[in-house]
C-alpha cells in the first residue's frame, strides 16, 4: 500500500510540473522518470523511518512529491538550458 502512495504521489507531482507551459513538448521520458524517482525516494523515506512498503504515510507521500517535483523541475532547466 505504501508503494501504491508513493507512486501516486509522483505522479501527482509530474501532472502539476506539467502545468508550467514547457518549452520543450512532453516525452514519455516524464512519466518514467517520475515513477523511478518515487520508487527511489520513497525507499529512501522507509530508510529514514517515514512509513514503509506496506503501511501508507502522509510524510513519505510528502517527502516524494516534493523529492519528485523537484526533480522535474531541475529536469526541465536541464532541458532549457540545452536549447539556443
Amino acid at each position: 500500500m505504501g508503494v501504491a502512495v508513493w507512486i501516486a504521489s509522483g505522479a501527482a507531482a509530474t501532472l502539476l510540473a506539467r502545468i508550467v507551459p514547457p518549452r520543450h513538448p512532453w516525452s514519455g521520458i516524464d512519466p518514467a522518470l517520475s515513477g523511478l524517482s518515487a520508487i527511489g525516494f520513497g525507499t529512501l523515506a522507509t530508510l529514514l523511518d517515514f512509513g514503509g512498503w506496506r503501511e501508507p504515510d502522509w510524510r513519505a507521500a510528502l517527502f516524494v512529491f516534493l523529492a519528485t517535483f523537484g526533480l522535474a523541475g531541475v529536469r526541465r532547466t536541464v532541458q532549457i538550458r540545452k536549447k539556443p
